[in-house]
């Protein structure tokens, strides 16, 4: 059972009562008529031959609260595409299935591609934002979740929860951030969050000393979780990056457009596991480690469009102290692990927090060179205002794939 300590200035809701599921959904569906919502699901078609999607396309079965499930499908064919069309049907709910890679699509983003509106780089970021822009034109739901595809402890309580501040009409809340406890198999999982994103806050705090956008980011308990809801008038200035650096641009954005009473997080899952990825510390462009500059990059741009001063100097101060406060949360993991029965293996804590530490001046020499970098997709009101038509052709598009391949 959690506490009902709030911590920093971001409202934390917890799990203090273990409420039933089916109370919860029964308030959902009371709250579905005046806000109505939907389902963001990006995937890659590979996750549909993995343990975790054929278990929440199940769980998502049982739902029906939901009005739509927009699935976005990366890196598939047109027989996988074809597949993908029946591995869905068991859903009961309205679902859109975006082919990514299918001709109509790659014709759409073409035209984004003309305007210089077509996100960069591929990946999950590319993928959410179609999904969005799909959810925008459809004009059907008030209120979206959106969570990843590879979760293999899943339980529809989790969308339950995560929707439940930005559905409930008497709640002020624009945006939601899931957060869980990353223990899985005996292990304390979550190094990214635990190993670079806190040590690193806490670091330029020591650094540049107070500053409102920090305290906003250290109050979340888990900053890159991929699970979040919000109302869907958010997407319209919405600007996300399309690398690693999802999670804390969309937490950037956020900060940027409400006040922080409309912004929570709540407590979504007892227990949390999904892929995990390679450390790869011989390949900055592969793993954590290419994550790991991602991050620092856009919290290094972030604190910069504030005004705070970055140059070489700065940056190996920063590495120093981040490092030194990484290496004393390791002792705390580690106490906290052997409390709870949990495994921990300080040699590749610090393995990790040495690579991440590298990274941090990586990530601020890249900085400084290409100060010019915007790796964030345009919002979708600067892409309709430059192609008023993208909305319908978008519907368009993916009716006629689902039509003509079922």
């Amino acid at each position: 059972m959690a506490d009902f300590y709030q911590n920093g200035i971001i409202t934390t809701l917890h799990n203090l009562n273990q409420r039933s599921l089916d109370d919860l959904e029964s308030e959902l569906r009371s709250f579905q008529k005046k806000r109505p919502m939907a389902l963001v699901l990006p995937s890659l078609y590979s996750e549909l031959e993995g343990d975790a999607l054929p278990r929440i396309v199940q769980e998502l079965s049982q739902v029906d609260y939901l009005d739509d499930i927009v699935i976005g499908l990366d890196r598939a064919t047109e027989n996988e595409y074809r597949n993908s069309l029946n591995f869905f049907k068991p859903l009961n709910q309205s679902f859109k299935l975006l082919w990514n890679d299918g001709p109509r699509l790659q014709k759409i983003d073409q035209k984004l591609k003309q305007k210089n509106l077509s996100p960069k780089e591929l990946g999950k970021g590319r993928n959410v934002w179609f999904c969005f822009g799909y959810v925008l034109a459809a004009d059907r739901a008030e209120s979206v979740a959106l969570h990843d595809c590879d979760i293999v402890t899943y339980d529809r309580s989790l969308v339950a929860r995560l929707l439940y501040p930005v559905a409930n009409p008497n709640f002020n809340y624009k945006f939601c951030k899931g957060f869980y406890a990353r223990v899985a198999d005996g292990k304390m999982n979550g190094r990214v969050t635990r190993l670079l994103v806190t040590p690193l806050v806490r670091a330029l705090k020591k650094v540049y000393g107070q500053n409102d956008y920090l305290d906003y980011i250290d109050s979340f308990r888990y900053p890159l979780a991929g699970e979040f809801s919000f109302r869907t008038d958010v997407i319209n200035d919405l600007r996300i990056p399309s690398d690693w650096g999802l999670e804390i641009g969309v937490l950037s954005e956020l900060n940027r457009n409400y006040a922080n009473n409309r912004i929570c997080q709540a407590d979504i899952a007892d227990s949390y596991d999904h892929k995990h990825q390679d450390l790869s510390p011989e390949d900055t462009a592969q793993g954590l480690s290419k994550m790991s500059i991602d991050i620092c990059k856009a919290l290094f741009r972030k604190l910069a469009t504030n005004g705070v001063v970055f140059n070489s100097e700065t940056f190996r101060a920063i590495k120093a102290t981040y490092f030194r406060i990484a290496l004393d949360f390791v002792e705390t993991y580690y106490n906290d692990a052997k409390m709870n029965g949990l495994t921990l293996d300080v040699h590749s804590e610090e393995a990790a927090i040495e690579m991440f530490a590298e990274n941090v001046l990586i990530a601020g020499q890249d900085f400084l060179e290409n100060p010019m970098e915007t790796p964030f997709i345009p919002s979708w009101n600067r892409v309709i205002s430059a192609l008023p038509d993208i909305q319908d052709e978008l519907i368009a598009a993916v009716d006629a794939d689902m039509q003509e391949y079922s």
